[in-house]
């Protein structure tokens, strides 16, 4: 009991540097400054003519609509996006031994599953408000992303190929131990003409404005939330991490008290 104890006040501690970091990147969100594409151009332009360009950088949130000439293709759904992410998961069969309480030896089957191969890209989009358009390079962003396939296929691929739209994958053959059910196919995608918030730093360090990821470890967020929904989501995030830490700790501590008592 006294192990159980600890192990479960070790829990509360994990979540405790979890919230901690939690709290941090939701400062951060709050610090920065809302404003549009307008607003930018002309700060941007004033600071040019004071000290010259290149030298200004700002962490600020936009709020506007994606746009683009020429849109990823999902590999699977063929969905025109600006990032995608896709997983295929094999699910399986394994038989696994365990002893029951009179220390038999039994055998059950436990269904399992692995991912076996994932990938994700994304390109610089154009952010359009009402007052202007602006780059955006979304390169090391968290993306808020609409899950459009999530399939379960029960097949065993001809050849050993599975394929799905203009995916492809070779999958080897080593799982002797194992019976495959089938191969689940997941896509994630963010389209294009959705309106996102743009939480980033803003730079005229390459001659025209764009947001980039920042320097200094601050978040850098594309969210289908408004403002106003990703600070309630991070509130409640935060106090479901507060109350598992305290209910660990509170938990753990009483098993270690009566561990030492008993």
């Amino acid at each position: 009991m006294g192990i159980f104890g600890f192990i479960i006040v070790a829990i509360a501690l994990i979540l405790f540097f979890v919230k901690q970091a939690q709290t941090k990147s939701h400062s951060s969100v709050l610090l920065a400054r809302f404003t549009d594409v307008q607003e930018l151009e002309s700060t941007c332009q004033a600071i040019t003519e004071d000290i010259g360009g290149g030298n200004w950088r700002d962490y600020v949130k936009l709020w506007g609509k994606i746009t683009i000439d020429e849109p990823l293709i999902s590999e699977m759904k063929q969905e025109p996006c600006v990032h995608y992410r896709m997983l295929v998961q094999r699910e399986y069969e394994e038989k696994v031994r365990s002893q029951d309480s009179e220390g038999k030896t039994v055998e059950k089957t436990v269904r399992k599953s692995e991912t076996i191969t994932q990938n994700q890209r994304s390109i610089p989009f154009i952010l359009e408000d009402k007052t202007g358009a602006i780059t955006i390079n979304p390169e090391d962003a968290k993306f808020d992303t609409i899950k459009i396939l999530d399939e379960f296929r029960p097949e065993q691929p001809a050849g050993g190929m599975l394929q799905f739209g203009n995916f492809s994958f070779l999958v080897r053959n080593n799982n002797y131990h194992t019976r495959t059910l089938g191969y689940r196919y997941q896509e994630f995608i963010l389209p294009i003409h959705r309106e996102v918030l743009i939480v980033g730093n803003v730079s005229d360090e390459t001659g025209s404005l764009k947001i980039t990821k920042p320097m200094d470890n601050q978040p850098f967020l594309i969210s289908l939330k408004t403002e106003e929904e990703l600070n309630s989501d991070y509130q409640k995030n935060q106090n479901i991490l507060k109350y598992s830490m305290i209910s660990c700790f509170v938990i753990g501590f009483i098993l270690i008290l009566v561990n030492v008592i008993t």
